[in-house]
This record gives C-alpha cells, sequence and structure tokens, in this order.
C-alpha cells in the first residue's frame, strides 16, 4: 500500500488544472480520452474546448455530419477517432437514449472504447474498480517492479493487467488511476525521469538496479512503409481542383489534390509518373515543381512534391471522385495536415 499512497500523495500535491478532471459526466471524459489518444496534453487541450464548446452533449454531437467532425478533428491526425466518435455518438442516442453509459461492460462494446478508455471513463465516472494501463503506467510499474516482459505482448499485457487490478484494490478507483498516470507523465518520464526527488526511489527495482533506461520492454515494431506522393494543384480562375479520398487507405474522407504516387521520388520514377500524369490530364500539360515536405506518421514515412499544373485536359475515371471548389469552400473541407500547411504557406505567399 505505500506505493499507491506515494503516489497519489504526489498527485494531490503536482496535478495539473485540466479542464476534464473533476467532472463525472462521463461524455466530457470520453471527449477528452478520445482527443487525448496519441495527442500529447498541449496539442489536444484547444482540440477538446472546441468540441465542446461545439458539442456540448452527446446529443449534440450525435447531430453532426462526418464532414463536420473530421473539420473540427483536422490536425489532429488518426482521423478513423473522429469517425469512431460519431458513430459512438450516435449508437449512444440510439441505444441508450442519449445518457453516455459509465460501466465498463457498456463501454467496452462502444466503437473506439477499447480496454484503456472504457477503464478511464468507468472509473473516473462512476469510480469503478477497473485500473487503467497507458503508456504512463506501464512504465511506471515496469520501472518500480522491474518488470522486463515486452508490455505490448501478449504475456505482459496480461501480466501487467494483474497487477494494476491488484494495486488499485483499496484504492479510491478515480483518483488512484489519474494518479498514477500523472506520475508518468510528468515525473516518472520516458526519458530523464526526476528519481532524485521520487517519492517511490528507495524500493524501484529499476533505479536500484541501474535499469531505469532499459525499463520498459517493448518488442521491435515492423518497418516503417516509405511511400511518394505527388500532387498536381490545377487553377481554374478562382477554383482548385480536390480530391475526396476513397476508404480504405490514410486519410479516408478527407480531401487533398489529385495525385500520383509513385514507387520513388518523381525523378527516380519518372517514366512511371509521366505515363500516369498523361494519361489522366493528356499529352500536352506541363508541371511545375512547388515544394516539397517529409510528413511523418506513425507506421509510414511519405515524402510529398506539389506540382503546379497546366494545359491540362481531365481525363480521371469515374470512381474518382474529384471536383472544382473555391478556396473558401475548400477551407470548409476537412484536409490532411499536409495540404492544409501547404495551401496556408501558398495563400501567405
Amino acid at each position: 500500500m505505500a506505493f499507491q499512497t506515494e503516489i497519489v500523495k504526489w498527485y494531490l500535491n503536482h496535478k495539473r488544472d485540466l479542464p476534464w478532471r473533476g467532472t463525472t459526466d462521463a461524455y466530457v471524459i470520453w471527449l477528452s480520452e478520445i482527443i487525448l489518444q496519441q495527442t500529447r496534453v498541449e496539442q489536444g487541450l484547444p482540440y477538446f474546448n472546441r468540441f465542446l464548446e461545439n458539442y456540448p452533449t452527446v446529443t449534440a454531437f450525435a447531430a453532426a455530419t462526418e464532414t463536420q467532425i473530421l473539420k473540427l478533428w483536422q490536425g489532429l491526425g488518426y482521423y478513423s477517432r473522429g469517425r469512431n466518435m460519431l458513430y459512438t455518438a450516435k449508437q449512444i442516442q440510439e441505444v441508450y437514449d442519449g445518457k453516455f453509459p459509465t460501466k465498463y461492460d457498456d463501454l467496452i462494446r462502444l466503437k473506439g472504447i477499447g480496454d484503456y478508455t472504457a477503464a478511464a471513463i468507468s472509473s473516473f465516472s462512476s469510480n469503478e474498480m477497473k485500473a487503467v494501463l497507458d503508456g504512463n503506467v506501464f512504465r511506471v510499474l515496469s520501472r518500480y517492479f522491474g518488470i522486463e516482459t515486452p508490455i505490448n505482448s501478449p504475456a505482459g499485457k496480461k501480466q501487467f493487467i494483474e497487477l494494476a487490478q491488484n494495486l488499485i484494490a483499496g484504492q479510491e478507483p478515480s483518483v488512484y488511476n489519474q494518479a498514477i498516470m500523472e506520475f508518468g507523465a510528468l515525473h516518472c518520464k520516458p526519458k530523464s525521469p526526476a528519481c532524485e526527488s521520487c517519492p517511490v526511489q528507495s524500493d524501484c527495482f529499476a533505479r536500484k538496479n541501474d535499469l531505469v533506461n532499459m525499463l520498459p520492454v517493448k518488442e521491435k515494431k515492423l518497418k516503417k512503409r516509405t511511400r511518394y506522393f505527388n500532387y498536381l494543384v490545377c487553377f481554374n480562375g478562382d477554383e482548385i481542383l480536390v480530391n475526396k479520398r476513397n476508404p480504405g487507405d490514410i486519410w479516408q474522407e478527407l480531401y487533398d489534390f489529385p495525385l500520383i504516387e509513385t514507387d520513388d521520388n518523381y525523378l527516380e520514377a519518372q517514366e512511371q509518373f509521366l505515363t500516369i500524369l498523361k494519361n489522366n490530364f493528356g499529352d500536352t500539360c506541363t508541371i511545375t515543381p512547388l515544394e516539397q515536405k517529409k510528413h511523418l506518421l506513425t507506421h509510414q514515412t511519405i515524402y510529398v512534391q506539389f506540382f503546379a499544373l497546366d494545359n491540362y485536359i481531365i481525363n480521371f475515371n469515374q470512381n474518382a471522385e474529384i471536383k472544382w471548389v473555391s478556396l473558401s469552400e475548400l477551407d470548409e473541407l476537412p484536409q490532411p495536415k499536409v495540404i492544409t500547411n501547404f495551401i496556408s504557406s501558398y495563400s501567405v505567399n
């Protein structure tokens, strides 16, 4: 119990003042938890405030369109989160009459809600005895108890779940869960943790055995995929040609420009690039290279090249969802960040 007591004591003295703390409203907690997945608090906070301002209840959220949600989500990445949220909001409106569930067994059935999120919402909103396990908690437990089983392995997940659930027994779940997550986020950080002032350092296995920088252990990830995107920027007076991305790939349902994806950069894959270009825009089209960008996603590295296109004849296949829009209309459409950044720099120039 000494470990839990010290962690909670530290939390009460050092916790951040965040707008979703101190509430038991499961909808507000859900908003914060989904927005903060794979996102730093500093980046996610403005999005949380905007979503809560625009959609103060799950009923209001359920009434939104996908375009409205994705536009508000723009820049956060992992756009499937926004789509899943809309699906879940509609489901709660229909199945639970607009009352956000607070029990783990109900929450885990909802789209986009996994073990961690269900545990967080249920413990924060109704004090259900469910331990949370996020990256911060994995790190604290691995270091303190000296667990070398990879945290992303089936055996590791089972081991940590059992430990976390044992530790929360006898605690106030909402406080303890937030305490151990906050401790990992602010004190027992991945790099340069504050071991000298750690309230549990005397019994920390990693500190006593010089393993702080070695724990937690993760199995090696798959190699990142490298892709080459060549965007074609076409103007017709005050309008610009845009493409709605199809399901089954990154940024689905978002708007970008007509795209030629090649196996290498366009200079190395010139024959492939020019063949597709002429098939879609005619033999007389000419291109002018514009910006180059390197865009990093979790599992992909994308090299982006923008081109201005002239003297073209549009000849896309019927499955392509392309259309002309004004820049003001484009501003209302959800876009990948790489497109938003290009438009911003174009407008400035």
